[in-house]
């Protein structure tokens, strides 16, 4: 295991907005991230990793209303056959 710390948001992000950041690839980067901190492959600095969960929890909560609104499309397409 690495001795530098990464930071949640600075890896998913690179330099970029949180709004340039497709909410596809913040979900894939944030699963590398904590799965390799989880199995101990690298260390997060804790105190960045708890307040970047809003990076995580936007695109999470995107991806539940696109879903979402997919199901209701296809209730509605299903009510009306």
């Amino acid at each position: 295991m690495p001795d530098r710390e990464l930071n949640f948001a600075s890896e998913i992000l690179k330099g970029r907005s949180w709004r340039d950041v497709p909410d596809d690839e913040v979900l894939a980067q944030a699963e590398r991230l904590l799965d390799g901190w989880m199995g101990n492959e690298h260390r997060m600095e804790r105190p960045k990793l708890y307040d970047h969960y809003a990076l995580l929890l936007l695109a999470l909560t995107r991806q539940v209303r696109t879903l979402e609104a997919r199901v209701a499309e296809l209730e509605a397409q299903r009510s009306s056959s």
